[in-house]
């Protein structure tokens, strides 16, 4: 594993192992996948992202190991129907948007934070609407050549105690990463 250096604020971009663009490609294309089977109720592909043990921390709790996971989403899909809908009642179209996003590699592991803002339908006369925004932080591993999340936390700006924080999350992430490397 190349040494990686990086100066003394997060802003600071760091040295990039050979290979990363690629690692990159494959975990901002699996993020990508993640938000169209969450919006497209594709809910077996959504829990197939994750690792066997994987985690999901989200405003509703943490489900861990894949299985968790999946139950855990089934049931957020109906209530997010019940909670957005429409001009008409019915459940309104949610699309979720991935904006900037920062990844860290180290080897068969990755760190990313991601902000993230959610649009529906529920406007006026059925206009688009942003509705929530936050950011993720996870964490990941190549198992068997494909990126999968080992833990994925949500983070919604819009409730109390669920907020990214002051600090720079890019510093938060890159000293998560730091130490976890350095356990082992």
């Amino acid at each position: 594993m190349q040494e990686r250096t990086t100066g003394a604020s997060p802003t600071c971009a760091p040295a990039y192992a050979p290979g990363y663009a690629e690692d990159r490609a494959a975990i901002e294309d699996l993020m990508a996948r993640y938000l169209f089977a969450m919006d497209w109720g594709d809910l077996d592909a959504y829990a197939e992202m994750f690792t066997e043990d994987g985690e999901l921390d989200y405003a509703g709790g943490t489900a861990k190991g894949r299985d968790a996971v999946l139950a855990t989403v089934r049931t957020f899909k109906e209530r997010i129907g019940q909670h957005y809908v429409d001009a008409s009642g019915a459940p309104a179209k949610l699309r979720h948007v991935l904006a900037q996003t920062v990844i860290r590699v180290e080897g068969d592991r990755a760190w990313c934070t991601a902000l993230w803002y959610e649009m529906a339908n529920d406007g006026p006369e059925g206009a688009p609407r942003i509705g929530t925004f936050g950011t993720y932080e996870d964490e990941l591993a190549r198992i068997e050549g494909q990126w999968l999340f080992t833990r994925r936390r949500i983070n919604n700006e819009f409730l109390p105690g669920r907020g990214t924080g002051k600090a720079n999350p890019v510093g938060k992430m890159d000293k998560a990463a730091q130490a976890a490397l350095q356990e082992g």
